[in-house]
């Protein structure tokens, strides 16, 4: 069983799209908000009916329900306003982050968490320190989402099939992330040789700000997210072996330890089977540097 705990717009959306992939037989959407869980099961459940898709989809408030979920997807919080930065959330979603990762100690300690909760990293960090699950069981969702959002910049700039475009950010999932145009590419030939390096520097800028574009416009981001989540749990639960940019836990590797940030990972029916260590140049190591000194002054913020 997968469980999505937060059942707002992008734990509705995450659901959805794991259900249309059939990644389980059963979805449990958990929320604190009485009705709001039941009724988008239901709404769900009738779009599944239509499609002939025999996946269940439940909703409830009582997080004993989850017991026996392989799979815990964190969406609870309050999201970003229009303004707000992720970091802004922090003090107002730890201490909901740290409530439900007691709840899936106690009623899923076989699971694996996928926390989403902005700020995604510093989430992440208190999520693997409360369950005190092993490291390769947390994985935070953030790069997935960041490069979409890139490869549409780059197909908008190149017209190129969106198919064809392999994207890669890593780093803070938030102001210091880290697209890394040198390890994209349309048709594995490299994206610098289809773009000039100011058009590949406004891409990268574009990339960092739309988020906070979208929020404006349409006060939150629900689709990309709902979809990069599912995407998550697709390789782990097909064991595809994807290699996906997740806010996991560094133990040494890129030269830091303790502390939780977007990396390249392989993601299979072990969770985070693999952290791969780019070379990254001198210019990329200063913008990881000053994520990660972000991530670690947020999680000093707050006590775990």
């Amino acid at each position: 069983m997968i469980t999505i705990i937060g059942s707002g717009k992008v734990g509705g959306d995450a659901a959805l799209f794991s259900a249309l992939k059939q990644l389980d037989d059963q979805i449990l959407l958990l929320d604190v908000a009485e009705g709001l869980p039941q009724g988008e099961a239901m709404d769900i459940n009738h779009l599944l009916s239509e499609q002939g898709i025999d996946v269940e989809v439940r909703g409830s408030n009582n997080f004993a329900d989850m017991k026996g979920s392989n799979i815990v997807v964190v969406v609870a919080g309050s999201g970003r306003k229009p303004g707000m930065t992720r970091m802004d959330l922090l003090k107002i979603n730890a201490s909901i982050v740290k409530s439900v990762v007691e709840n899936i100690k106690k009623y899923a300690d076989d699971s694996m968490i996928i926390p989403v909760t902005n700020p995604l990293d510093p989430m992440a960090y208190i999520t693997y320190k409360i369950s005190g699950f092993d490291k390769n069981r947390i994985f935070g969702m953030g790069g997935m989402l960041d490069l979409s959002r890139f490869r549409q910049f780059i197909h908008e700039a190149t017209g190129h099939s969106r198919d064809s475009i392999r994207a890669l950010v890593i780093g803070e999932h938030g102001e210091n992330m880290l697209p890394l145009p040198r390890f994209s590419s349309v048709s594995g030939i490299p994206l610098s040789s289809f773009l000039p390096k100011e058009k590949l520097d406004e891409l990268v800028l574009n990339t960092k700000q739309v988020a906070g574009k979208v929020i404006e416009l349409k006060g939150a981001t629900v689709h990309a997210p709902g979809n990069a989540i599912s995407a998550i749990v697709e390789s782990v639960v097909r064991d595809r072996k994807q290699v996906i940019p997740v806010a996991t836990y560094l133990d040494g590797e890129y030269g830091y330890s303790d502390v939780t940030i977007g990396v390249p990972a392989v993601i299979g029916k072990q969770g985070v089977e693999k952290i791969i260590e780019l070379d990254l140049d001198n210019g990329e190591k200063q913008v990881f540097e000053k994520a990660v000194k972000s991530v670690k002054d947020a999680i000093l913020s707050v006590e775990i």
